[in-house]
């Protein structure tokens, strides 16, 4: 049976002479391999202290990777000491009003101003023709 670890145990180790990592559940202990990955020993220990599953499917690892993960395998994570991620939500925007206009003006001109700029075309168009 594996040992099931926390999350703030798991993060202790978190440098280049002590590596562990949480990804999909299970714990690795990457210490071994930080020289030999091909994305280089930062990008290891930046996911420490964290589920770092996301981070990981993002790149695509061969099948050879995957089978050499099962070498530094040392556990599982307790999951219930992850913490559970939040959906973004955007922050409420109030309606923009610069310059502080009441409501009805806004909305008046809305209305008005495409037609005064039509009559205004109208009238240039009139008096062009006359002059011709």
């Amino acid at each position: 049976m594996a040992k099931v670890y926390t999350l703030a145990e798991v993060s202790e180790h978190n440098n280049s002479k002590d590596c562990w990592l949480v990804v999909g559940g299970k714990v690795y202990d990457v210490t071994k391999f930080l020289d030999d990955h091909p994305g280089g020993d930062d990008i290891l220990i930046n996911a420490t202290g964290k589920d770092a599953t996301e981070d990981f499917d993002d790149i695509r690892h061969s099948p050879s990777a995957m089978t050499k993960m099962e070498e530094f395998l040392v556990g599982e994570i307790d999951v219930y000491t992850i913490p559970a991620k939040k959906a973004y939500a955007p922050p409420k925007q109030p309606h923009y009003n610069q310059d502080k206009t009441p409501e009805f003006i806004v909305k008046l001109l809305q209305f008005l101003v495409p037609f005064v700029i039509l009559g205004l075309a109208v009238a240039f168009r009139l008096y062009a023709k006359s002059e011709a």
